[in-house]
């Protein structure tokens, strides 16, 4: 259910709950299927009985009507698959995390200064050993290819708690990579798209970078496949190359993400 807590400015809102938003906003009419999400919101008190949107709203709904930088985090763990991330507007930048399972994501607005720690956040980023200790093993490579990786993650999830090195000679695997795998907490990929003028390709500017959470292992950054991986792009013949970085690296790779200032459209003093 859809929910708002005006004292500290947070949402509950589902996909359809915000396209409902964005209709009303528009004068748009509200389809039979969505019916249901427009009574949560009238029932959440986010919709009067007129159907007009609480004045708590507007900054949201201002800054998902008319984006200039939208962040999306994609994060696949144990419980499956859940969905983050953020939007900058002309004058508010708001976060929004979702919960494997759940529909609703929880909305909260961010200072743009703020954005690159929000964004930190949402995957868990924090330091591990090789940030702690002058470790010989950063920048460790590992190669294979995407199908090798797919079997080894098959292998992984059908039998269990079967050693790595079983695992590697089963898929013909590096065993460094089964060792790797071994100690998985979730694989998370952060896209960031912009307007970007008419030289590049769809008028949008994205960059994107795909990352693996090891625990005692570390973080591991894929460097192939590239990202932005494009539909298509990518078989099981294509490429595995992954490398060992730090916590501090990462947050390095996330600012550099980010448009610059200009791009963003955000006013600095704001």
């Amino acid at each position: 259910m859809p929910a708002m807590d005006p004292a500290r400015r947070r949402l509950r809102l589902a996909d359809a709950h915000i396209s409902v938003l964005g209709l009303l906003v528009e004068e748009g009419e509200v389809p039979a299927e969505l019916a249901q999400a427009r009574a949560e919101l009238r029932d959440a008190g986010i919709l009067d009985a007129d159907e007009k949107i609480s004045a708590e709203l507007y900054p949201l709904v201002s800054t998902l009507m008319e984006p200039h930088v939208i962040a999306r985090v994609e994060m696949t763990g144990p419980q499956g698959v859940s969905t983050s991330g953020a939007v900058v507007g002309n004058d508010f930048v708001f976060a929004h995390e979702g919960w494997p399972g759940e529909e609703e994501s929880e909305y909260v607005p961010v200072e743009p200064e703020m954005l690159v720690f929000a964004l930190s956040r949402m995957v868990d980023l924090h330091k591990g050993p090789a940030d702690i200790t002058d470790a010989d093993d950063v920048g460790e490579e590992i190669v294979a290819t995407m199908g090798v990786l797919d079997a080894v993650l098959d292998r992984m999830e059908s039998e269990g708690h079967e050693e790595h090195a079983a695992i590697a000679e089963a898929v013909r695997a590096p065993a460094r990579l089964a060792e790797v795998l071994s100690h998985l907490n979730c694989m998370w990929r952060m896209t960031v798209a912009w307007p970007g003028g008419e030289d590049v390709p769809d008028g949008l500017g994205v960059s994107a970078i795909a990352v693996w959470d090891c625990g005692l292992e570390g973080y591991w950054i894929r460097e192939a496949p590239a990202e932005p991986v494009r539909e298509g792009q990518v078989d099981e013949s294509s490429e595995l190359k992954v490398r060992r970085v730090t916590a501090k690296e990462i947050w390095e790779l996330i600012t550099d993400l980010l448009p610059d200032q200009e791009q963003l459209l955000v006013d600095p003093a704001a």
